[in-house]
C-alpha cells in the first residue's frame, strides 16, 4: 500500500498512474522568474498610500520564508513516507517549483525593498513580526509532529502522517497562501502591481496542483486504509483548520489595519472560512463555517487571463509536449 514502509523503486508495472500523469502535467507548466516583468511595479509602489505600503511589505515578508517551509516539510517528511516512485517523481517536481517560488519572492524583495536594512527585516520577519511568527510556529509544530517517524509502521504513525499532509495541503498551501493571493488580486483589481500579479498567477497554478496531488494521496490512502478516516480524524482536522483560520486572521488584522477600500479583516475572515470549507469538502468532510466568498475579484481567478501573446505570456500557457496527430481522424 501507499504508506507501507520501504522504498519501492520500480515504475513498471505502474501502481499509481494518476500520480505519474500529475507529474507530466506539472512539467508542462514550467515557468521561470525571468519571464516576470516587475518594471511597472516600481512606478506603482510610488503611488501607494502608507497603509497600502504596509500591506505590501507584510505580504512580501510572509512570502520570504513561506515556500521554504513547505519545501522543508516535503523533503523531511513527505518524500520518505509516500512509497510509490511515480508519486516521488511528482514530489521531486514540486520541490523544483518551490525553489522557483523562493527565487520569485527573493526577486520581489530585492525589487520592492531596495534598502538593505528593510530587506533584512523582511527576511527575518518570522522572528520579529508576531503575525508572521505565529503562522511559522503553526507550520513548525506540524513539521515536528512526525519528525521522529522513520517508518509508518502503526495505525497511529499513519494517522500522524495524514494529519501532516492534510495540514500542509489544506492549511498552509490551501489557506495561508490563498489568503496571501487574495491581497495580490485585490491590488491587481485596482490596477496595481501587475508584475506581482503575473508571477502570482503562475504560483497560484502551481499551488493548486500541489493541493490536488496531496488530496489525491489522501484519496488513495482512504481507499486502501478506510479505517484511518474515523470521527477522531475528522475532529482533529476541524480543530487544525480552526487554528489555521485564526492564525491567518491575526495576519489579516496586521495587514489591513483599520481597513482598506474593498479589503478589511472582517471580509478576509469570511473568505478564509469560505476557503476552509472548500478544503473540508474536498477531503470528504462536512463544511464547518458556512460563509460566502466576499471577494468578487477572487471569483474571477479561475477565468483564464486574456493577454496579447506577443506582449506577455498568458498564465495558462504550457510548454510543448511530444506526440503525433493523425490528420485522417475525424475531429
Amino acid at each position: 500500500m501507499l504508506l507501507d514502509p520501504g522504498m519501492d523503486l520500480t515504475l513498471r508495472p505502474m501502481r499509481y498512474p494518476d500520480f505519474y500523469e500529475q507529474y507530466r502535467a506539472a512539467i508542462r507548466n514550467t515557468w521561470t522568474v525571468e519571464e516576470v516583468d516587475l518594471a511597472s511595479d516600481v512606478a506603482d509602489l510610488a503611488k501607494l498610500t502608507p497603509d497600502e505600503h504596509h500591506l505590501v511589505h507584510r505580504l512580501v515578508a510572509f512570502f520570504a520564508t513561506g515556500d521554504s517551509i513547505v519545501a522543508n516539510n516535503l523533503v523531511l517528511n513527505l518524500y520518505k513516507h509516500v512509497n510509490a516512485p511515480e508519486a516521488r517523481l511528482y514530489l521531486s517536481r514540486q520541490l523544483f517549483e518551490e525553489a522557483v517560488h523562493v527565487q520569485f519572492y527573493l526577486t520581489l524583495l530585492d525589487t520592492y525593498l531596495p534598502d538593505p536594512d528593510e530587506r533584512a527585516k523582511a527576511f527575518a520577519a518570522i522572528e520579529h513580526i508576531p503575525s508572521i511568527r505565529e503562522k511559522g510556529e503553526f507550520c513548525f509544530r506540524w513539521i515536528d509532529s512526525i519528525d521522529s517517524l522513520d517508518q509508518l509502521r502503526t495505525r497511529d504513525d499513519r494517522r500522524k502522517f495524514l494529519l501532516n499532509l492534510i495540514c500542509f495541503a489544506a492549511c498552509i498551501e490551501g489557506l495561508f497562501f490563498y489568503g496571501a493571493f487574495a491581497y495580490v488580486y485585490w491590488l491587481r483589481d485596482r490596477g496595481l502591481l501587475d508584475g506581482l500579479a503575473t508571477g502570482t498567477n503562475w504560483v497560484f497554478r502551481d499551488e493548486s496542483m500541489h493541493m490536488a496531488f496531496a488530496f489525491s494521496v489522501v484519496d488513495t490512502v482512504r481507499r486502501e486504509e478506510p479505517d484511518l478516516f474515523d470521527d477522531e480524524l475528522t475532529e482533529q482536522v476541524g480543530t487544525m483548520l480552526d487554528e489555521a483560520v485564526e492564525c491567518e486572521l491575526q495576519f489579516a488584522r496586521d495587514v489591513c489595519g483599520p481597513g482598506l477600500p474593498g479589503m478589511n479583516a472582517k471580509d478576509m475572515h469570511d473568505y478564509l472560512r469560505y476557503v476552509a470549507d472548500q478544503r473540508l469538502v474536498r477531503l470528504g468532510l462536512p463544511a464547518r463555517y458556512g460563509t460566502r466568498n466576499p471577494f468578487a475579484f477572487m471569483e474571477l481567478q479561475d477565468v483564464q487571463e486574456l493577454t496579447n501573446f506577443f506582449e506577455r505570456r498568458v498564465s495558462a500557457y504550457q510548454v510543448a509536449v511530444s506526440g503525433t496527430v493523425d490528420l485522417d481522424e475525424d475531429f
